[in-house]
Order: structure tokens, then C-alpha cells, then sequence
């Protein structure tokens, strides 16, 4: 999988509230939670963003609560993948298990500046920086894992295998 975007930089401890505000979990419905995506990290990313942006953090990526709204929510606005020098490992979780790719790697993030335009290799963990002609090298995703991402996450990866067993 191959992903091409814009970077929307953001600092360190981005909590799951910054990520989806709790007044919008009254609602799962992936398109509602999309429209409030880091509205009070930053009030204008759902109208500036273009389907297949990137976010961009420092440390410690979604801490907070555990919730699954906030990947969601992300993945549901259009964001392609987030890429951080770290994550919650709970937020990390339930990114992967929704099917939302996410990659750890110091180097990108502090050789990457808001608005730099990302090519993202998720089989080899390239990250190259448009922009800069930069090229920086994340940890590659273990196939099982790739192919859960594919699929949109660990429920359709589960029906498919299921299926292909009743099959």
C-alpha cells in the first residue's frame, strides 16, 4: 500500500479528546465522527484536508481514554495514515485493528515540517518527503499485519477468514 498527502503537523500528547471531542460520542457512525476529526486540536483540518492527508505528531500519539472513535474518526475524514515518534499503545491498537496505518519514526517527524507533501510505502517503511527529496525508513508492517490493514481492519479480515473457511 502506497499513500501520497499533505502533513498536518502536531505536537506531543495528543489526547483521544483532541483527536474527536467526547460532546461527539453520543454517535459511532464513522461519517458524523469525521466532520469533528481534531476539532479542538485544530479547528480548521476537516476543511483544509484532502482525502489521503497525513497526520504528523511528535511523542505519545492518542493517549487518554481508549476509545476507537478517535481512529475512526481519522480514517473516516480521510486521513491515509499517521506517522509519530510514538503512540498510546492503546490508541496504536485499536488504529490497527479499525485498519488505520500508522508508523513510528523519529527521523520523518523532526525532518518534516507542516504542509510537506509524504510518499509512504507501508510493505518497506519508505517514507519519502516530497518536499525535501528527503527519505527516512519506519519499521515495515509484518505481512499478517499489512494484510489486516488492506481489508480495513480486524473485523473484515475475521469475516474473510471465516468465509474462506465456510466457503
Amino acid at each position: 500500500m502506497k499513500f501520497k498527502g499533505t502533513v498536518f503537523k502536531f505536537g506531543a500528547n495528543l489526547d483521544t479528546d483532541g483527536i474527536i471531542p467526547a460532546r461527539y460520542l453520543n454517535t459511532s457512525d464513522p461519517a458524523e465522527l469525521a466532520k469533528h476529526a481534531m476539532e479542538d486540536a485544530d479547528p480548521t483540518f476537516v476543511s483544509r484536508m484532502k482525502k489521503g492527508d497525513i497526520v504528523m505528531a511528535t511523542t505519545n500519539f492518542g493517549c487518554g481514554s481508549s476509545r476507537e472513535h478517535a481512529p475512526i474518526a481519522l480514517k473516516a475524514a480521510g486521513v491515509s495514515c499517521v506517522i509519530a515518534k510514538s503512540f498510546a499503545r492503546i490508541f496504536y491498537r485499536n488504529a490497527i485493528n479499525i485498519g488505520l496505518p500508522i508508523l513510528e519514526c523519529d527521523e520523518a517527524v523532526d525532518n518534516t515540517s507542516d504542509g510537506d507533501v509524504l510518499e509512504v510505502e507501508l510493505a518497506t517503511g519508505g517514507i519519502k518527503n516530497l518536499t525535501t527529496g528527503r527519505m527516512f525508513e519506519a519499521k515495515p508492517y509484518p505481512e499478517f499485519m499489512l494484510q489486516l490493514i488492506e481489508v480495513g481492519g480486524l473485523v473484515e479480515y475475521t469475516r474473510k477468514k471465516i468465509q474462506a473457511k465456510s466457503g
